[in-house]
């Protein structure tokens, strides 16, 4: 019976070309979307959600009060990890975490290497496997390495890279051994990088936080193994004060957050964790959902809309004994038949298109082909989405009575009809409201672009200082502005677009003992506010080569000595680290946190170790790659050892709005999507729509209606449905865009003509689409659609 089914299902599908090929088309981009769509939540969903003792696997997260606000952040003291291992009996293991960037030294060859700081306990914590050595006793030695598979490849070729040796740090002369091979990382883990070094190494190479007063400070990552069966509610409880009971200076409180919630809840709002990629998730989720559903629509429109061709057909099989049964199972089987033909053609499209929808996510996704899960997945997929689009058809069409069949007087029933028009409503509600947030997320992308950064970003480049010993520095900078390659240079800790060190253990005079302000950190040497521009309002500029006490001096931005509550702060003393600083000056704020959100305060200390940048404003009378050559070969002829890196402040500061910017061109890819699925089907309704009333039209021409008349006659009843979308589309987009512009403490107004827009544009598109069709009919000589009936 079902090889009957399939006969009959095919027949009737080659028979109605027409209608058969908008509804393939319009269910393979459909689905080929949502399987995009799935494939990107799986992989994030999937997010380092391998590991075996996931389920036992936190990180350290610290909440701190500033100003009534509680700001929460991964980074913690760097003795967290080995207290919490030593002091409390349920921690089973603990590493600390940090990352950096070197140019090692193999052979006469420098390579850039991307490597990671952690303790031993880190390899039976996370589940990474070992080609060579032992996950055991691999840092037993000091200065022990683990490369990944690819870094020993390009390290050191095909040959056995196990035992042997390169220069991590030249200045002091680092060198480690090789003693084991990882894997390489897969695509959905937070880790990356081509070396696993001991903290061991860290501390050698002078990153160790030499505070006095360590606990104050936020400096590395910490990840914790409990023992099997712990409460964490009760063990939070235990360490929610540690820090302070090791420093009174701090009030920060700790808590582990699971790793099942790394990735999807990484935001938090004043203590409580208000979401973060899993909005993503579920937004696109959703465009998944409704853009399927949006395919599917069109095939129960269709088959509706063509219910009287049918209907001789179901009244025939009735009386010939055919159940309701059967005839609902012959129409799911179509749909099916249809679905598996869209199916096929969608994956086909998905595998043209899986490197492009990469690379706007700027991701990369593995879809395990090899894999008989991901088929068996791919066949349910296609079956659902058969019987969803063909249920309603199948149940309307088999409930047709065959007496008024037989007798000629069938006719559509106006619950089909009002369906239709549902669901026709409901498509562009969808696309409309799609457009519109597109519209508003790239709105506040431009507004956050367009803000004033405080510092002119054209012309101000970063170079990274790999260790380079200060003489040469010094050599390297009076070569480059001997040149005229650049008008003025500075070392800092960090480039100008972010910054990760910040403490709440600054003190000063009349600072209130119960307030904990933290104050973001930032190191310069000289001519760091003629370099990057920044507005000096009052005092002056760092510059330890006019004034070697400057080593001393700091500057204040205006959100610091807001935060602070001080006075005429020129001359103030601030203590930090048991070393005494003196103000110089006050800059106006500058962005060099998240662009959205509000300047943080800061304090510019003058010059410390660590500041393994160079800064520089270019020439900018000179073409920038020709100040960029010139400066690349100074840097080559004095530091040979080194790899030449370099980044533009504007491209740093474009990056920042990476997240935002793939999340409007893929709103927009939808959206665009979801127009050309729902205007297929309009297509679809209007040719049936005129094949209906053939008659009709062909009567009203001959009694003297103009081809104006029989457009606006078809088109009106689709505007009236795309009016009543808009109408309701307006403000759900508002009502989803108002609450996502929360989340931003600097954001854009949204604006009535932004919902007009989109309106006016699916109305015309929708316009267009109908009146080919209606044109069409309009044109067509009346003898003939006469004639035909």
């Amino acid at each position: 019976m079902l090889q009957t089914y399939i006969k009959i299902a095919w027949r009737n599908l080659t028979k109605n070309k027409t209608f058969s090929l908008i509804n393939i088309i319009g269910l393979s981009i459909g689905m080929a979307g949502a399987i995009l769509i799935l494939t990107w939540i799986q992989h994030e969903v999937g997010f380092d959600r391998f590991h075996k003792k996931g389920d036992r696997l936190y990180e350290v997260y610290k909440q701190t009060n500033i100003n009534g606000n509680i700001q929460t952040t991964a980074s913690t003291p760097e003795p967290m990890g080995q207290a919490l291992k030593t002091e409390f009996a349920e921690v089973e293991a603990s590493s600390r975490y940090n990352s950096a960037n070197f140019t090692l030294q193999i052979g006469n060859s420098p390579v850039a290497c991307q490597a990671m700081f952690i303790d031993q306990d880190f390899f039976s914590m996370f589940s990474f496997p070992f080609i060579t050595g032992n996950p055991k006793s691999s840092f037993q030695q000091p200065n022990s390495v683990v490369l990944t598979q690819s870094a020993a490849k390009k390290f050191f070729g095909n040959g056995q890279a196990i035992g042997k040796t390169f220069l991590l740090n030249s200045e002091k002369n680092v060198i480690v051994t090789v003693t084991g091979i990882l894997a390489d990382f897969p695509v959905n883990t937070r880790f990356s990088g081509d070396a696993l070094l001991n903290w061991s190494t860290y501390e050698t190479l002078g990153y160790k936080d030499a505070s006095p007063h360590p606990w104050t400070n936020g400096m590395v990552k910490t990840f914790v193994l409990l023992k099997p069966k712990m409460d964490l509610d009760a063990f939070n409880v235990k360490i929610k004060n540690i820090a302070h009971k090791k420093d009174a200076r701090t009030s920060s409180e700790m808590f582990l957050y699971p790793s099942s919630q790394w990735h999807l809840y990484g935001t938090f709002e004043n203590g409580k964790v208000s979401g973060g990629r899993v909005d993503r998730v579920y937004m696109f989720g959703t465009i998944a959902a409704f853009i399927l559903l949006i395919a599917c629509i069109n095939f129960m429109n269709l088959s509706t809309a063509r219910s009287e061709k049918r209907a001789r057909e179901v009244g025939v099989r009735k009386v010939a004994g055919a159940s309701r049964g059967i005839l609902a199972g012959q129409f799911i089987i179509e749909s099916v038949v249809l679905a598996l033909i869209a199916g096929i053609i969608a994956l086909m499209l998905v595998s043209l298109l899986l490197k492009s929808f990469e690379n706007m996510l700027g991701q990369v996704l593995q879809v395990p082909y090899s894999e008989p899960w991901l088929w068996l997945s791919v066949l349910i997929f296609i079956l659902l989405t058969g019987i969803m689009a063909g249920s309603y058809p199948a149940f309307f069409l088999s409930s047709i009575k065959p007496i008024g069949v037989l007798k000629g007087s069938y006719v559509d029933s106006h619950r089909g009809i009002n369906l239709r028009k549902a669901l026709v409503v409901l498509q562009f509600t969808f696309a409309i409201g799609l457009i519109a947030c597109t519209v508003i997320v790239r709105q506040q992308i431009k507004y956050a672009e367009n803000r004033d950064t405080g510092y002119q970003k054209d012309q101000l480049v970063s170079i990274p200082l790999n260790d380079i010993p200060d003489n040469k520095i010094e050599i390297i900078r009076q070569e480059i502005l001997n040149t005229g390659a650049a008008v003025s240079i500075t070392k800092t800790m960090f480039p100008m677009t972010y910054s990760y060190n910040s403490s709440s253990g600054i003190n000063w005079e009349q600072k209130d003992p119960n307030a904990e302000i933290r104050l973001n950190r930032y190191s310069v040497d000289a001519d760091w506010v003629k370099t990057t521009c920044v507005r000096l309002i009052e005092g002056r500029d760092i510059d330890i080569h006019k004034f070697p006490a400057d080593s001393t001096a700091v500057l204040l931005n205006e959100a610091a000595v807001k935060a602070m509550g001080i006075t005429n702060p020129i001359g103030k003393k601030v203590e930090d680290n048991n070393i005494s600083w003196t103000v110089v000056g006050v800059v106006k704020n500058f962005v060099f946190n998240s662009p959205y959100d509000e300047v943080l305060p800061m304090i510019v200390e003058g010059p410390k170790s660590q500041m393994n940048m160079m800064t520089l404003r270019l020439n900018g009378n000179r073409k920038a790659s020709e100040n960029i050559n010139q400066i690349e070969s100074i840097f080559k002829k004095e530091s040979p050892e080194n790899i030449f890196t370099y980044q533009f402040a504007d491209d740093g500061y474009a990056a920042q709005f990476g997240e935002e910017k793939r999340t409007a061109m893929l709103s927009g890819v939808f959206s665009t999507l979801a127009i050309i699925i729902s205007c297929l089907g309009l297509l679809g309704l209007a040719t049936c729509m005129v094949e209906q009333r053939s008659k009709e039209i062909g009567i009203r021409k001959v009694l003297g209606a103009s081809i104006r008349n029989i457009v606006v006659l078809i088109s009106t009843d689709f505007v009236k449905l795309v009016a009543i979308a808009f109408l309701l589309a307006a403000p759900l987009a508002y009502y989803i865009m108002n609450r996502w512009l929360q989340g931003f403490a600097l954001r854009v107004n949204i604006s009535l003509w932004v919902f007009i827009s989109a309106g006016i544009a699916a109305m015309t598109i929708a316009l267009f689409t109908v009146c080919t069709q209606a044109i069409k009919a309009a044109l067509t000589n009346p003898v003939i659609s006469l004639k035909s009936e």
